[in-house]
């Protein structure tokens, strides 16, 4: 039996985290759960789950839940609530994927009390790979990935020399948008960014799809969780999204890693590996797959990529500072304040003035992510939309 804590419970993967659980009692335990606001969902997660705690970052919603909740499970709040959820005594095994940069401090407390790590969230490692994988190391404790392409190339390295590695290939589906130019991106909305082809996903996500940024956070993530040098990281669009990642070895040889557009596949098996379980899911039938396509991404209208690459070299604070510098153009695209495009700008322009600190620290990182959420807010002021 596996005791799990679920970090952002009521969102797309928390909610499919639970999804297995519920294929496997015998197998998992959910201790705690936590979310952001959703009272309602996270209310009947507890009455089907039972968990020892359960946490609402937000205090007013955790207020709702707890004058209408009568049963024994102990309602927490606010970050102190949340802390609680990745350390408590009763799980052994965290599940992070809260979204974005708030997912850093409760899975760096994770690890530090010794918890076993299944990582969805990938701004983790993106701002803080170096501390969190020296710190993953000391504890003794398993970072596994939940992100399907870094969940695959995890499943083609075993039983290989990793010095044996020439490539790892990291797929993307190329999103709502592939082959499209840059003139016919300048009005696209917030809806059709987030009509994703292949996968169903948060809407924060979704954009990161739409530009490929999360394909270059996936990158930087890639680096730190394999350490793989950036110029032996690559991207291929397939927009089937059937071959979820592959490794190129030495002599050749590729190995990839197929599967259905079923999240609940890198869930799975990050929290029973080295076991492999039945889930019951669609299966590829390869009678009717007709085709798989493989292409170099178009990096001039999708800079997501090289704006990665960039920051990742550049190293320090300054992929920190991307991922601050995305998160908020992101919202305030989502919220009809700028234009698609303008995600770039905001990205680049953040980058060109962000002197990066080389002694990275967690407090070097929290202090990093402020100055650029205000720097890109002010930004924001600036640009005409309304």
């Amino acid at each position: 039996m596996k005791n799990i804590s679920v970090l952002g419970s009521t969102g797309s993967i928390g909610t499919q985290t639970l999804s297995v659980v519920r294929q496997h009692r015998d197998l998992f335990a959910v201790k705690a759960l936590a979310a952001n606001n959703n009272d309602v969902l996270l209310e009947q997660q507890i009455n089907e789950f039972v968990p020892d705690m359960a946490v609402l970052y937000n205090k007013d919603a955790a207020a709702r839940l707890a004058a209408r909740y009568t049963g024994p499970v102990k309602i927490l709040s606010g970050e102190e609530g949340l802390l609680a959820a990745a350390t408590g005594e009763t799980f052994d095994t965290v599940v992070t994927s809260l979204m974005g940069f708030a997912g850093l401090k409760p899975t760096l407390a994770a690890i530090e009390a010794g918890k076993n790590i299944a990582l969805a969230n990938k701004e983790t490692l993106v701002v803080a790979g170096e501390l969190v994988m020296a710190m993953a190391k000391k504890k003794g404790v398993d970072i596994l990935p939940v992100d399907s392409e870094h969940c695959a190339i995890f499943q083609c390295l075993q039983g290989n020399d990793r010095k044996t590695v020439s490539k790892l290939l990291l797929t993307a589906s190329g999103g709502p948008f592939r082959g499209k130019k840059i003139n016919e991106l300048e009005n696209v909305s917030a809806k059709e960014c987030l009509a994703h082809p292949t996968w169903s996903m948060g809407k924060k996500i979704t954009i990161d799809s739409a530009t490929l940024v999360n394909k270059g956070l996936e990158i930087i993530e890639a680096h730190w969780l394999y350490d793989m040098p950036y110029d032996k990281i690559q991207v291929v669009v397939h927009p089937q999204s059937i071959v979820h990642s592959m490794v190129e070895y030495i002599d050749g040889t590729v190995i990839a890693q197929l599967g259905t557009t079923d999240m609940r596949l890198p869930i799975q098996y990050a929290l029973t590996y080295p076991k492999r379980v039945a889930l019951a899911a669609k299966r590829l039938d390869f009678w009717h797959l007709s085709r798989l396509d493989f292409a170099k991404p178009d990096t001039k209208t999708f800079k997501g990529i090289d704006l990665a690459y960039a920051a990742g070299q550049i190293g320090g604070t300054m992929p920190c500072a991307l991922n601050a510098a995305n998160e908020v153009a992101v919202e305030a695209f989502l919220n009809g304040r700028i234009k698609f495009l303008d995600i770039y700008s905001i990205i680049e322009t953040v980058m060109q003035k962000h002197k990066p600190v080389y002694e990275v620290s967690a407090a070097a990182l929290f202090a990093v992510d402020a100055e650029v959420r205000s720097f890109a807010g002010a930004l924001l002021k600036k640009m005409q939309y309304k």
